[in-house]
């Protein structure tokens, strides 16, 4: 494919060809008689499929790191909220609702997912709460979504024990049969407020994620020092099983909020342990990680939607690129400089969390994900600047995954 007059984030117009999954080369954009703007003659890709870039910016695409496609309610009727508060009551919430939704579990979980891919996520990563209640119902609906837009997105599927490990027996074993069945990530949550045995929580984590080689992506909500505790507990048998690399963090913001001191010793521990963050960008009052230091540090940050209009919130719509606004609003930036750092964070930030082989941010100047060699998976969209694009968030969106164009004007094709 050869995508003609498209500015990569946001620079001067040029004219991108794809081989295969790969970008192969970037020239500045030729004119109407094939010949490169204010350069000599070159060889331009002939019997190649053309795409039409109209000027727009060329960005990767969007990787969403922390969605729970397995509670979506996207695309049905907006209902009372009727949850309760802490984790566990909310748990509570959607057990008790997420049968008696208006269309069945597989349907409402594709269609969430194909509306991602819509707006310009190609990469995702996603849980699958599995426990006494759902067994593998939300596991096989996640699955089964995946499977069918295979063609158009990567999906990783992380196996989640929304209702603790230890508190309903059985659930131990369900969270070993979705590893067996294709689960891609090992999930835990809050091991010392939730579970109250954080040293067994976490061998259990750790011991499936080693038997079956797969990452460990742990939510953490817990308050201050307790949070601390166990993110250091994380830390100790990352270091002693020698698991650099495949471990996340989810949510953790109190690990920005206790003192300066003790962000500092974190954000060291992770960056020397290579333990991912991810943020689903919440409104907070208290001190949060710091994006451009994290990046600065070498640490891997993610962002998602969390959940979708479910029985957990109204909030989420899918489009990532709405979440990109939040994560500069939540944070307080209006430098472009450091609000395209948030688009950074949503394309390639992402991706290194789910493939760490792709690099890691440098810093808030850092742009990667469009050179010759990068994957060609990306988002064409309308705006003056990366900073207007992420302002306006218009619909005219064009999206390839592994070279190929699979969405276009919020349709997947």
């Amino acid at each position: 494919m050869l995508i003609r007059n498209v500015r990569p984030w946001g620079g001067e117009a040029a004219d991108v060809e794809l081989e295969g999954d790969r970008i192969v080369a970037i020239r500045p954009h030729a004119g109407a008689h094939g010949r490169p703007v204010g350069s000599a003659p070159e060889a331009q890709a002939t019997g190649a499929e053309e795409l039409d870039g109209r000027g727009r910016l060329l960005l990767p695409s969007f990787s969403d790191v922390h969605v729970h496609l397995d509670s979506t309610r996207i695309g049905l009727p907006f209902r009372e909220h009727t949850g309760g508060a802490g984790v566990w009551a909310m748990m509570l919430n959607d057990r008790k609702n997420w049968r008696h939704a208006e269309v069945p579990l597989p349907e409402r979980v594709a269609g969430t997912l194909e509306r991602m891919i819509a707006y310009g996520t190609t990469r995702v990563r996603s849980f699958a709460q599995i426990d006494v209640d759902a067994g593998l119902e939300k596991f096989e609906a996640v699955l089964a979504a995946r499977e069918k837009y295979a063609h158009a997105a990567e999906v990783q599927i992380m196996a989640f024990p929304q209702a603790g490990l230890l508190i309903e027996p059985g659930t131990i074993d369900l969270l070993e049969e979705s590893l067996k069945l294709g689960a891609t990530v090992m999930g835990g949550i809050d091991p010392c407020q939730l579970d109250r045995d954080p040293v067994k929580h976490l061998d259990v984590v750790f011991d499936l994620a080693q038997k079956y080689d797969v990452d460990i992506d742990i939510h953490l909500h817990e308050p201050g020092q307790l949070a601390v505790f166990s993110a250091e507990l994380v830390c100790e048998r990352v270091r002693a099983l020698g698991m650099q690399g495949r471990v996340t963090l989810s949510h953790a913001y109190e690990l920005g909020a206790v003192s300066e001191a003790v962000t500092a010793a974190m954000m060291e521990q992770m960056a020397e342990l290579d333990i991912s963050w991810t943020t689903i960008a919440p409104a907070r009052t208290a001190p949060q990680f710091n994006l451009a230091a994290m990046s600065a540090a070498g640490i891997r940050v993610g962002l998602g939607q969390d959940g979708q209009r479910d029985y957990w919130s109204p909030y989420g719509n899918a489009d990532l690129l709405d979440r990109t606004w939040q994560l500069a609003f939540t944070h307080q930036l209006r430098r472009d400089e450091d609000i395209a750092h948030c688009a950074a964070i949503a394309t390639i930030g992402g991706a290194s969390i789910m493939d760490r082989n792709v690099p890691r941010l440098t810093g808030v100047a850092d742009r990667p994900g469009l050179e010759v060699g990068d994957r060609a998976d990306l988002l064409l969209c309308p705006g003056e600047t990366v900073t207007s694009a992420i302002m306006d968030r218009e619909a005219d969106r064009t999206v390839v995954h592994d070279g190929r164009v699979v969405a276009e004007g919020l349709h997947v094709s």
